[in-house]
């Protein structure tokens, strides 16, 4: 396999300081905690960039930036650890080497670190283990954000999905009466009551309101 390696990664300009506020501005809305939303550990495994130094980024610290081939083993190494196989063991090196289209010596000294990678070796590790374009040429803000912005999408669909929600709620009285007034929530406490006389009462009041409301004729 041929093709250089050097400089890979250094194309495009990191977008973390972009990005983070618009994640940080989007959980807030949703109500999602931060802790939730930063997980290191979920970060580091969708971008491959070690945990400590998503934390150092997340917290707006410089973390240095490995060179392109420590990168590299850096990042197989995580892949290996966290894309296992359907039995939960990792894959071998002849199972690595067979996927991707090597020989078991060469896929042996890339995991080692005694060979350079070549950008096929990268393309082919990439199918293997089925992660995005890149995964072990960008660098690691780079890296971070683009997990984030895979995070930022899942919120803004979620916000979609609360605002259609809402929107068929208000176009709905009966609905609307629903959500207002608790009455799913009501429901449900009233099946913990100890007699049925008790939750006769609670089901006459709740009859009572839904009378109250009708539906818009269709």
């Amino acid at each position: 396999m041929t093709g250089g390696f050097e400089g890979a990664g250094t194309t495009r300009t990191a977008a973390l300081p972009s990005v983070l506020p618009r994640v940080t501005a989007l959980a807030d809305r949703l109500g999602v905690a931060h802790a939730e939303v930063f997980d290191t550990g979920r970060l580091s495994a969708a971008s491959g960039v070690p945990e400590s130094v998503v934390k150092a980024l997340l917290g707006g610290r410089p973390a240095g930036e490995p060179d392109v081939q420590a990168r590299f083993v850096q990042r197989l190494d995580l892949l290996r650890r966290t894309r296992l196989k359907p039995n939960g063991r990792r894959y071998t090196q002849q199972e690595i080497a067979d996927g991707a289209g090597m020989s078991r010596q060469q896929a042996g000294a890339l995991i080692n670190g005694d060979r350079r990678p070549t950008m096929e070796h990268c393309d082919a590790l990439q199918r293997f283990f089925r992660v995005h374009a890149g995964f072990f040429t960008a660098e690691d803000s780079e890296a971070l954000a683009d997990a984030l912005q895979h995070t930022e999408q899942e919120l803004l669909q979620q916000l979609a999905d609360r605002e259609r929600q809402a929107a068929e709620a208000a176009a709905d009285p009966l609905e609307r009466l629903l959500q207002d007034h608790g009455v799913r929530g009501i429901a449900w406490r009233a099946a913990q009551l100890p007699t049925d006389q008790h939750r006769d009462k609670v089901a006459e009041w709740l009859d009572m309101l839904l009378e109250s409301v009708k539906r818009p004729e269709s």
